[in-house]
């Protein structure tokens, strides 16, 4: 067993400290309070390679391996968690183009995801239709060489500033999960609208609905086999539900460093916070929590590396990652006093944040599903 990161692996985390700290950390809040989407910070994070990580050197990529996708979600999300969401929908949906477009599709999109010059985002869940997603109403309707959209997907990150979107939506409509396919469509097409939301949090990744009024794409953008477009993505949920739990981590921890320094120079009845155990102790206890969902990620990342199973411990991440890192940052603004309760710093913004990934890609109900599938069989599940 090595639990240590290769030497790779170990530089491309030294360089994005160093950038989260320096480029990221600052304006994380700004960012938030403008309700501006820093498009030229997402292209940096492409020239850093962050964009790039599950597209193959072919087509610009780096071709890297799970862990270092998810060395970057976490390492990001310290500087700005929303700017992590590079990391989570160019691996997933770089990582779907990449194993199962067409050489044209792969030729025409994948150089642009991989250097950040534009911005993809996934759209699969609908108002009716989240965690059973095999429930969908959006239909694409094949007319010769061209396929029909029509239907409206809800809840999508990026929604409101992707230039692209790999759409999923029923080809045969008797056929429940069996019959999902899956679409890569600009965001300007004919019959493409969105609509953003007013969310509480990551107000900066322009969360919104996606609406597809009779919208024609070639038969060329189909990616994958028709019908086939449910077990692709169902693939990529387990990346992603790992490396949200890390995006999530990341912010948690470094909620925690900033803390930290705080409890040391601030004084109460004559000598520092940290001193008192009723404030260390409840340091001590999230970072140990924190630090071990962290390393059940990266375990479960050199899983999906080695190509094993892992699907019932991407579900334990998802879970467990988000929940971890809300009760993390929560205690860190009561340790920080009535000063935590204020904009001023950044712990209010990230508590709002990682709020929202408790429910995206699959609720905390949703992952125990999975979990309680993987281990009772199928047999059990409840749908």
């Amino acid at each position: 067993m090595d639990f240590s990161f290769q030497r790779d692996h170990q530089a491309f985390q030294e360089v994005l400290q160093a950038f989260a700290q320096t480029e990221l950390l600052a304006n994380y809040t700004r960012w938030d309070r403008e309700a501006t989407f820093p498009r030229d910070m997402w292209r940096k994070l492409g020239q850093l390679g962050v964009t790039a990580l599950r597209v193959d050197e072919a087509y610009g990529g780096a071709g890297a391996d799970a862990i270092m996708a998810g060395i970057a979600a976490e390492e990001v999300a310290r500087g700005d968690f929303n700017l992590a969401y590079s990391v989570i929908l160019h691996s997933l949906v770089g990582e779907i183009l990449n194993q199962h477009a067409s050489e044209d599709i792969k030729a025409s999109y994948l150089p642009s995801l991989a250097n950040g010059e534009r911005v993809f985002a996934i759209a699969v869940t609908e108002p009716d239709a989240g965690s059973d997603a095999a429930a969908m109403r959006t239909r694409a309707e094949r007319r010769g060489d061209r396929y029909i959209l029509t239907g409206e997907k809800s809840g999508i990150s990026a929604a409101a500033v992707a230039d692209v979107f790999l759409v999923f939506a029923k080809t045969d409509v008797n056929a429940g999960a069996k019959g999902i396919s899956a679409f890569v469509v600009p965001a300007d097409t004919p019959g493409v609208s969105v609509k953003r939301y007013e969310d509480m949090g990551s107000i900066p990744i322009a969360r919104g609905s996606v609406v597809l009024d009779h919208v024609e794409i070639a038969l060329e953008n189909r990616v994958g086999a028709e019908n086939r477009g449910f077990y692709e993505v169902m693939n990529g949920f387990d990346l992603s539900r790992i490396l949200i739990a890390l995006q999530c981590i990341g912010a948690a921890l470094q909620s925690l460093d900033e803390t930290m320094a705080f409890v040391k120079v601030r004084h109460s009845f004559g000598q520092p916070l940290a001193k008192y155990q009723g404030v260390s102790f409840q340091i001590a206890e999230h970072y140990t929590k924190l630090q071990m969902v962290r390393w059940h990620c990266y375990r479960t990342l050199w899983l999906r590396d080695a190509l094993q199973p892992h699907t019932m411990e991407a579900a334990m991440a998802k879970w467990m990652g988000p929940k971890t890192a809300v009760e993390a940052i929560h205690q860190c603004i009561l340790l920080n006093g009535h000063y935590g309760y204020t904009k001023d710093l950044p712990l209010e913004q990230r508590l709002r944040d990682v709020i929202g990934l408790e429910i995206g890609d699959g609720t905390a109900q949703t992952q125990q599903m999975i979990i309680a599938r993987e281990l009772l069989g199928k047999a059990y599940k409840p749908y």
